[in-house]
């Protein structure tokens, strides 16, 4: 905790280049405050609240209430933050994390600040089937070796054409395909989901994320148990908020893969404690980013460097990072994607915070 801080909260709407459709809406913009904290020697620690809309706990209004009152106690204290707020907890917790790093974008000291790279997963957007295969030939020709796919929001039968012609252009002896359902299967039958994850197994995917809507524990225990397909969890994750709900929910459920978005958990400690619960049921994870500008993108990118340095390399898991050039207004990145891994350019300069502060 750091007190006697001047605290700006900074409001800045990220723009996106193209209609982003999700499973839940089609986003043209989404919130976002950036927290400028600087003490009284002028070191300056920026972090960052990102909203997905119908997706985190906090409603816009709220969260730029709650970001007020922390830029009014001039203090910045993740601890004292309320459950409720994970975006807003996470933006005082990098700030600060930040601040004591000296405020120059390097916020732990971790390999990828020697240039190691992260592997990531190339995404593709929902589109029609013949865009969303463009997308595709996208990321493979920019060297992406795990591609992500949404499933569950077209016809059934043209997803698994689609996926298909995906195994064409990236067969599974050389490319790793992950599906995400975002709920999409809720409505379904256990017998009905079975079938299509019997169906989708043929496509070899390393996983499928979130089949059902989060809440139902038995029903996704049953799947877990039963499908060729292993499951990750992600949406499951959001809300809770104890250590021991969160081993008993790992325990109960057991599923292959968690997956981790600080922004929605409420920040690094919470996202770290995961980790730990994870570890302790042989459960894997990766991270990933809840669209958010470079400034969240590289902090989680390098923590993210920072909870794997103690995996060998052979054993991490591509994360899900690469979001960085989504929006016409994004502020200038420490970071690039090079042959489907995320890194830190050679010589990254401070923040300018004056462009922030515009």
């Amino acid at each position: 905790m750091i007190k006697d801080l001047d605290i700006q909260v900074i409001k800045h709407p990220l723009t996106f280049r193209n209609p982003a459709q999700t499973s839940r809406d089609v986003l043209l913009e989404k919130p976002t405050w950036f927290v400028v904290a600087q003490n009284a020697q002028g070191c300056v620690g920026i972090g960052e609240c990102s909203l997905i809309p119908g997706l985190s706990p906090e409603h816009p209004l709220r969260a730029q209430r709650a970001l007020n009152e922390l830029a009014s106690g001039n203090t910045l204290d993740p601890n004292k933050m309320t459950a409720q707020y994970p975006a807003v907890k996470f933006a005082a917790e990098m700030a600060l994390v930040d601040l004591l790093g000296g405020g120059d974008r390097t916020l732990f000291p971790s390999p990828f600040t020697a240039g190691e790279a992260l592997p990531i997963n190339g995404l593709v957007w929902m589109d029609d089937f013949s865009a969303m295969l463009a997308q595709v030939e996208s990321l493979l020709d920019q060297g992406f070796k795990t591609i992500k796919v949404k499933v569950g929001q077209h016809d059934f039968k043209g997803e698994c054409e689609f996926l298909e012609a995906v195994r064409k252009l990236a067969p599974s002896s050389q490319f790793s395909l992950r599906l995400d359902a975002n709920g999409a299967f809720d409505g379904d039958s256990f017998g009905a989901i079975s079938k299509k994850l019997d169906r989708l197994s043929d496509f070899s995917p390393h996983s499928l994320e979130q089949p059902i809507r989060p809440g139902q524990w038995d029903r996704l225990a049953q799947i877990c148990s039963s499908s060729p397909i292993p499951i990750a969890l992600d949406e499951e994750l959001i809300g809770v908020n104890d250590s021991k709900i969160r081993q008993g929910l790992l325990a109960w459920i057991k599923p292959a893969y968690i997956v981790l978005k600080p922004s929605l958990l409420g920040g690094f400690a919470e996202s770290g404690d995961w980790i730990d619960c994870a570890r302790e049921a042989n459960v894997g994870w990766w991270i990933t980013s809840a669209l958010e500008s470079n400034i969240g993108l590289n902090a989680i990118a390098q923590w993210t460097a920072d909870a794997l340095i103690d995996t060998p390399p052979e054993d991490r898991l591509p994360q899900g990072l690469g979001t960085g050039g989504l929006f016409t207004n994004n502020i200038p990145s420490p970071l690039c994607i090079a042959d489907g891994t995320l890194r830190l350019l050679d010589n990254p300069q401070a923040w300018d915070t004056n462009t922030i502060l515009k």
